[in-house]
């Protein structure tokens, strides 16, 4: 080593101890990084030399840049227990988790074990009930699970695998030894969040991820994608991925893998059984599924035979199932192997059935349903951590789930006590686990903090394949005994090293098996229903917006409050549902912010929140861009009165934003059969809301400051005085906003934009023959084109919005078939829309 290499050495050496300066392993807990002698650990060391190379400053430019990107992918997560329900941006741990090659072999062994047990285990517990009969399981240990479904029972799934994805959460004890803490095989989430961390860290950290030997998750995702089309047999069937909706706390993860993957995402409203059929509803009518990822729980699957109070499930599901025409992963029922009371027989299980323990234990657990083991563990309740033995929590005992039967004041451990004597067949008792401990980036220096790893693993052929990452929860305090996500923590990526180079894996297929393609699968219905509202919600808070402008236009030049313009103005906005009921104060200003801010139906925040939730149904087709343009435009409408600018700043802003939705949908959107959705349903907007303007201000007693302000609202005055050196006057203003069908803001022009996409929906016929929309649009088209501007009046323009109208209910009826009722009142002319 030359003199300059050890002066480098020396100064990493120097930056490595000034960053672990605040790093004090927790007594009596491994910690990841750190020996016992206080040494760093033989794989952290090149991890933390590049950590050292960087320097503090860079990385917390680097690590503000990963949580920059996670923001402007719209990555998030809900609450369980938030009221508002509110999304929040997800918590990135900085520094990864590195797990060595020997380390992660005896994980992916011990847990293909356990996986292959807990399928032999519920193929028993839905089928012959052997366990039982022997006497390896006690049957109320599952019976009393909810997870336990009575008419799953008896019914082989199609290929003979109950699970297919499983996830199990694991930690490591004192000793170094990994240990389980509990199963997942009901919708187990995370696999898509680890995606995400993955994408964020190596952006953020690139030295890491390119000189180290970290395995990639490509090469899991593929082979699931590869097993899951092929149960999906018939040439026309798609995966779909089963989601309870965007309400849902994990439903970013659902949307995402569904993109990712090049699945269908799919609502229960999206589907239907038909001839013990499963199909999914699309604008080209049903097609087959036969292969569905199901991220809802069970019970809510089918109203039918399980939960009758679901609305999120498919009526029926059960009985394609029981025919065979449909996999599902994992099978109903498979929640019943995450009861804590199985936990206390499994390791007998494993014995009979395997002949041998399992290679990775989990905690100790003891059923309370036995006299025995309650009245032992009652004796000496405060070793130990209490657990409902089924559920998350118990009501009214174990609220907030399992909890620590030491930190109980006197009064509650009593009550607790009493209540396992009463029904101790609900509880568990489990030893206390002290996590381990991983670094976190705190401040310029690294502190250990607790964590709980999730491991993945999928079921492709006859063998398991282990995710080589996984999704790591890590607490923000230093003495917690549990960490989720619900209610602190953080979430870090995790790096699996391999013992050689790694090769490069993707989901892409290679070029000289790559079909070319210009189009995709058949739009499912509720897709297209939720484009189509999405466009007229953004164009109707684009002509409220425009009328504010026109608002603070009239009052900014001087034009009183009482002048006849102004009045139409504020009746227009009256009309429009965006105003209040109870009278506003005559000033512009604040009948300004109360038609931007106010919670009206037709405001520009309520405007901008529907349009937000419709574009949450379809995130999976939405870009980070137009996605942020949406929640921007959410945001300056929350603002409130008091938000930085003025009012009439804020309307600026909105329809600058508006501006960019606008060019994002018509220049970075793939003009196909969604797309056409989303013109159609910004088309008739923009003409209803032109012809309501039209009556507003170019009745026959309008005067030239009406029809000045109609030219402004349909953005049309330059051309207008292009054509006419002269004040506006009625007859050329109607033919330029009506008439004229080369002014892109026309009604004129709307009618011809919609002819034109009718015409390429599914349903059009190629013969000629016209169906009942395109019937409309062509009346109203030869009514606008045969019409006089000097004749024009209030009863024909009326006949326009009304073929408007109709041409969105038969748009509906033919295309969006799974919405039950009515959609909304539309303020634009008080009508039922939808």
């Amino acid at each position: 080593m030359t003199a300059k290499e050890r002066r480098a050495a020396d100064t990493r050496s120097e930056r490595i101890l000034a960053m672990l300066a605040r790093y004090e392993p927790v007594p009596g807990v491994y910690d990841e990084m750190i020996d016992a002698r206080g040494e760093p650990r033989e794989h952290w060391k090149p991890i933390l030399a590049s950590l050292a190379d960087i320097g503090p400053r860079e990385l917390d430019k680097r690590f503000a840049g990963a949580e920059r990107y996670l923001r402007d992918t719209g990555v998030f997560y809900r609450v369980y227990d938030d009221p508002q329900n509110s999304e929040r941006a997800w918590p990135l741990a900085h520094i990864p988790l590195v797990i060595a090659p020997d380390e992660w072999a005896s994980l992916t062994a011990g847990l293909t074990e356990r996986a292959e047990l807990l399928d032999a285990v519920l193929k028993d517990l839905l089928g012959p009930g052997d366990l039982v009969r022997d006497g390896l399981l006690p049957a109320a240990t599952f019976a009393g699970s909810p997870d336990f479904l009575r008419p799953m029972v008896g019914i082989e799934p199609r290929g003979g695998s109950h699970l297919l994805y499983y996830a199990v959460d694991v930690g490591r004890g004192p000793d170094g030894r990994w240990w389980v803490l509990g199963d997942r095989a009901q919708a187990p989430s995370g696999a898509g969040y680890a995606l995400q961390n993955r994408l964020a860290m190596a952006r953020a950290l690139p030295e890491i991820y390119r000189s180290q030997p970290v395995e990639r998750l490509a090469g899991f995702f593929q082979a699931l994608r590869s097993h899951f089309s092929s149960l999906a047999a018939a040439t026309d069937s798609r995966v779909a991925v089963l989601t309870p909706g965007p309400l849902n706390e994990t439903y970013f993860e659902h949307a995402f893998l569904a993109r990712y993957l090049g699945f269908v995402l799919a609502e229960g409203a999206d589907l239907t059984v038909r001839d013990d059929t499963l199909y999914v509803r699309t604008v080209s009518g049903l097609k087959k599924l036969e292969m569905v990822w199901r991220r809802l729980d069970a019970d809510f699957a089918d109203p039918l035979e399980l939960n009758p109070r679901s609305q999120l499930g498919v009526a029926g599901l059960v009985h394609a199932i029981r025919s065979g025409k449909v996999t599902l992963a994992n099978a109903l029922g498979s929640g019943v192997v995450e009861a804590r009371g199985l936990l206390a027989f499994l390791p007998s299980i494993a014995r009979a059935k395997l002949g041998r323990d399992l290679a990775m234990p989990h905690v100790a657990t003891w059923w309370c349903g036995q006299p025995l083991e309650r009245g032992a563990v009652i004796a000496d309740l405060d070793s130990f951590v209490v657990a409902p033995a089924f559920s998350p929590t118990i009501p009214g005992i174990l609220d907030e789930g399992a909890v620590l039967a030491s930190s109980l004041s006197p009064e509650r451990r009593l009550a607790l006590a009493e209540e396992m004597r009463l029904r101790g067949s609900d509880f568990v008792a489990q030893e206390v686990v002290k996590l381990s401990t991983m670094p976190v980036w705190r401040d310029g220096y690294l502190e250990p903090r607790p964590f709980i790893l999730r491991l993945f693993l999928a079921k492709v052929g006859d063998s398991w394949t282990v995710m080589p990452g996984g999704f790591c929860r890590v607490g923000d305090r230093i003495d917690a005994r549990a960490v989720t996500m619900q209610r602190d923590g953080r979430s870090a990526d995790v790096c699996v090293l391999a013992d050689g180079p790694v090769e490069e894996t993707t989901l892409l297929p290679s070029l000289d098996r790559l079909e070319l393609r210009r189009a995709t699968s058949s739009l499912p219905s509720r897709a297209a229903d939720n484009l189509f509202w999405l466009a007229r919600y953004m164009e109707r808070g684009e002509a409220t917006l425009r009328v504010l402008r026109a608002l603070g236009e009239q009052v900014g030049s001087g034009e009183s409050m009482t002048t006849d313009t102004v009045r139409r103005i504020v009746d227009l906005l009256g009309v429009w549902e965006a105003l209040p009921e109870e009278p506003v104060v005559a000033d512009p200003t604040a009948i300004a912010a109360a038609a931007f801010h106010g919670r009206t139906s037709g405001g520009v925040l309520s405007l901008a929140q529907s349009a937000l939730h419709a574009a949450s149904v379809i995130r999976d087709r939405f870009s980070p861009d137009a996605w942020r343009t949406i929640t921007d435009m959410v945001a300056l409408a929350e603002g409130g009165p008091k938000a930085d600018g003025g009012i009439f700043e804020r309307v600026e802003a909105g329809l600058r934003l508006s501006a960019v939705f606008s060019g994002l949908t018509q220049e970075n959107m793939n003009q196909l059969i969604g797309w056409r959705f989303l013109k159609l349903g910004k088309r008739i907007e923009r003409a209803l809301a032109t012809c309501r303007c039209v009556r507003q201000f170019a009745d026959p007693k309008a005067g030239t400051a009406s029809l000045d302000l109609l030219l402004s609202l349909a953005d049309s005055q330059i051309t207008y005085r292009r054509r006419y050196v002269m004040v506006a006057a009625r007859p050329p203003v109607l033919d330029l906003v009506m008439l004229d069908p080369n002014n892109p803001r026309s009604v004129a022009f709307q009618i011809d934009r919609i002819a034109a996409h009718l015409k390429e929906l599914p349903d059009h016929m190629s013969d000629g023959r016209l169906n009942v929309a395109e019937k409309l649009i062509a009346r109203t088209r030869v009514d606008l084109q045969t019409a006089d501007a000097h004749t024009l009046d209030v009863r024909q323009i009326s006949a326009v919005e009304q073929a408007l109208l109709a041409i969105s209910n038969e748009i509906s009826e033919r295309y969006f078939t799974h919405r039950d009722g009515a959609r909304t009142v539309g303020f634009m002319a008080g009508e039922v829309l939808g």
